[in-house]
C-alpha cells in the first residue's frame, strides 16, 4: 500500500558504499548542503555492498536523524556494477545522480549537473581530467579504453566513471534492457539521448582504502568489454586471417632460408612461435567470448542485480 504522504523527489542521489566508514558522514553531510542549496526536493540513497567495517551502523543513524537519507543493504558483495545499478533502478527522482563515496567525485559539481539539466541535457558526466594510479595501471586503463573504442559497438567517454546526473528516462530505458552486468556508462552512451559533459581534476580520497585493485578493474573490463560488443566475437576470425597470411609469408621464406644453408633453425623456430601465439590468442579469445556465453546464461536465468537483506527509510510504495 502506497504512502500517501510520499512525494516523489526531483532528485535522488545514489551512493554506493562499501567499507566507507571513515567517509559516509562527511559525504552525506556534503551532498546534503549541497542540494539544499539547489533549492528543491531531494533524497540520498546509500546502497551498502556487504562493508566489513561500520558503514551500515552509521549510515542507519543518518537515517534515524533524516527522512530524505535511506539505505540499501546488500546480502553480499555483488561487485561494483550491480550493486550501484540496482540503486539507481530503485530510485524515484525525475533526475538521479550516482557518485561514489570517497570524496574522488565532488559534491561541490552536483549543482552545476542540475545547471545542465535544467537547460536540456538528458545526461551530465563529470569526466577527469587526471588520474592517479601507478604506471602499470595507467597503461593498462589507456589500452582498455584504446581497446573498447575500436572493438565496442558504441562509443564510450574516457575518464567517465558514471558519475553524473541522468534524467529519469533515460534509467528507465536502461531498465529495460534487462543487464545482467550492466556497464553503466557504455549504456548510457546507447541510449542516444543528449549528454554533456564536465571536466573536472580528480581529487585525492578522503579516507579509507580504494575498493578497486587491479584485478577489481581487469574484471570490470572483461565484463564491460563482454556486455557492451557484440564485435568481439568476430576478432578471433580476422586474427585467424592474419595468422594464415603470416604462416603463408613463413612458406615462402623456406626456400630462400634453406638456401642460405639456415632452413631446418628458421623453419623450426618459426615453427615454434607461430604454435604458440595460436595457442595464446585462441585463449584470450574464448575467455572473452566465455563471458559472452555467461552472460546469455544470465539473461535466460533472468537473475537479479543484488539480493536486499534491509531497506531503511524507504516508504510504502517507493
Amino acid at each position: 500500500m502506497s504512502d500517501p504522504n510520499f512525494a516523489a523527489p526531483t532528485f535522488s542521489v545514489v551512493i554506493p558504499c562499501r567499507n566507507e566508514a571513515e567517509n559516509v558522514v562527511g559525504m552525506a553531510a556534503a551532498v546534503v548542503a549541497e542540494m539544499t542549496a539547489v533549492g528543491a526536493s531531494f533524497d540520498l540513497i546509500f546502497i551498502d555492498n556487504a562493508s566489513e567495517d561500520d558503514t551500515v551502523a552509521l549510515v542507519r543513524d543518518l537515517c534515524a536523524n533524516d527522512p530524505r537519507i535511506r539505505l540499501i543493504v546488500n546480502t553480499r558483495n555483488f561487485g561494483q556494477m550491480r550493486s550501484p545499478t540496482h540503486a539507481i533502478f530503485q530510485a524515484r527522482g525525475t533526475a538521479i545522480i550516482n557518485m561514489c563515496c570517497d570524496f574522488q567525485d565532488p559534491p561541490a559539481l552536483l549543482p552545476q549537473f542540475v545547471a545542465r539539466w535544467r537547460s536540456g541535457a538528458s545526461i551530465v558526466l563529470g569526466v577527469r581530467s587526471t588520474e592517479r594510479s601507478s604506471l602499470g595501471l595507467g597503461l593498462f586503463r589507456r589500452f582498455s579504453y584504446w581497446f573498447a573504442q575500436n572493438f565496442g559497438d558504441y562509443p564510450i567517454i574516457p575518464n567517465a566513471t558514471g558519475f553524473g546526473l541522468y534524467d529519469a528516462k533515460v534509467v528507465r530505458h536502461i531498465q529495460r534492457l534487462n543487464e545482467p552486468e550492466p556497464f553503466f556508462r557504455g549504456m548510457l552512451v546507447e541510449t542516444g539521448f543528449r549528454t554533456e559533459t564536465i571536466v573536472y581534476p580528480r581529487p585525492p580520497r578522503a579516507g579509507g582504502k580504494s575498493n578497486n585493485g587491479f584485478f577489481q578493474l581487469l574484471d570490470f573490463a572483461m565484463s564491460s568489454l563482454a556486455g557492451a560488443s557484440k564485435r568481439m566475437v568476430r576478432v578471433p576470425f580476422y586474427i585467424g586471417i592474419a595468422m594464415l597470411f603470416v604462416a603463408g609469408l613463413a612458406l615462402l621464406g623456406v626456400p630462400v632460408a634453406a638456401v642460405l644453408g639456415q632452413g631446418n633453425w628458421v623453419v623450426g623456430l618459426g615453427a615454434v612461435a607461430l604454435i604458440e601465439a595460436h595457442t595464446g590468442l585462441l585463449f584470450l579469445f574464448l575467455g572473452i567470448v566465455g563471458d559472452q556465453v555467461r552472460l546469455v546464461s544470465e539473461r535466460t536465468r533472468q537473475t537479479p542485480l543484488v539480493i536486499e537483506a534491509e531497506r531503511v527509510n524507504f516508504p510504502d510504495g517507493y
